[in-house]
């Protein structure tokens, strides 16, 4: 078990250095010479000039990617060249909305998302797993700003239910703080739960067909012991693998999220970034947002060992 997780631990140390090289080379990537679009239409030559000098464009690339990698390492992810900020300090003060959002999607995602697989595997071919199915292809046909725009229409303009944007911080009490995420959790997350109840029910089908399942039955087991004891740990592999993978989901969708419900956090503050070509702050988001997605498959492939310990040979 040891081992296990020792070996998928330092797998991901190369992973990392490739997704931090190819940050890096968002600067070259971009269109255009950086230092151009950061001087202006009005700047001299020399001006353009000066600012390659001051981001160290004028170097090698291997020499700047090794000063940006030990920067890195020392947690310094640059200043921001509009605002003259550090980036950490930036992601700081952003970083709770869209974690907040991010976590309360997952958790309603999971309670939905999962209770729906099951119980249209469980009633496969009838009218409530047709129902199911329906809801699940409509959902993930949908864009995210289309469902936003339609919840914050009838939920917050029509019914005057919920608030229509902004953010509350849970410091300020639970309540306030929730009724400025749902809206955005429901429309962050009609995509993650159209995606995870397929892939729940294809796994619970296949495995309601082993004799294991039979026996369960004949020995008299109750329905919900079966699907839910028996039936759903047998077929946890894949829906964890599409959890796992529906973190990206999330991570590109809080960007179009936080736009339509104007919650200040990571999402806008990419998104401004990208507008201003504000290059540091850029890099430091994409990997940040690199980083968590990778820890997050370290996690899936070490919950697997949980489930099934035939993965950690």
């Amino acid at each position: 078990m040891a081992s296990y997780i020792l070996r998928r631990i330092l797998v991901t140390i190369p992973v990392m250095a490739i997704v931090a090289l190819f940050v890096f080379s968002l600067l070259y990537i971009a269109p255009g010479d950086p230092a151009a679009v950061i001087a202006g239409d009005q700047a001299s030559p020399a001006d353009v000039e000066r600012i390659r000098q001051s981001l160290g464009l004028d170097r090698p690339f291997l020499v700047q990617f090794g000063s940006w990698l030990w920067r890195i390492l020392h947690f310094d992810l640059g200043t921001s060249i509009f605002t003259n900020l550090p980036v950490t300090s930036m992601i700081s003060q952003r970083i709770e909305p869209t974690l907040s959002l991010m976590m309360l999607t997952l958790v309603l995602t999971l309670v939905i998302a999962i209770p729906l697989g099951v119980v249209a595997a469980w009633k496969a071919g009838s009218l409530i797993d047709r129902i199911i199915m329906a809801f699940a292809v409509s959902a993930f046909s949908l864009p995210v700003f289309v469902v936003g725009y339609v919840l914050a229409y009838v939920f917050a303009l029509e019914l005057e239910w919920l608030p229509v944007q902004g953010y509350t911080p849970i410091s300020q009490g639970f309540w306030p703080w929730l009724q400025n995420l749902i809206l955005p959790a429901i429309a962050l997350g009609c995509v993650y739960i159209a995606l995870i109840a397929r892939v729940t029910r294809a796994s619970m089908l296949e495995v309601l067909q082993q004799d294991y399942i039979r026996t369960a039955r004949a020995k008299g087991l109750g329905q919900r012991g079966i699907l839910f004891v028996h039936a759903l740990k047998n077929a946890a592999v894949p829906i964890v693998t599409v959890i796992g993978i529906g973190v990206a989901l999330l991570i590109g969708g809080a960007v179009v999220t936080e736009s339509v419900f104007a919650i200040p956090g990571l999402g806008r503050l990419t998104v401004d970034a990208i507008l201003r070509r504000d290059y540091p702050v850029i890099q430091g988001v994409v990997l940040m947002f690199s980083f968590v997605y990778t820890l997050v498959n370290l996690m899936v492939d070490l919950t697997y060992t949980l489930i099934d310990p035939r993965i950690r040979y």
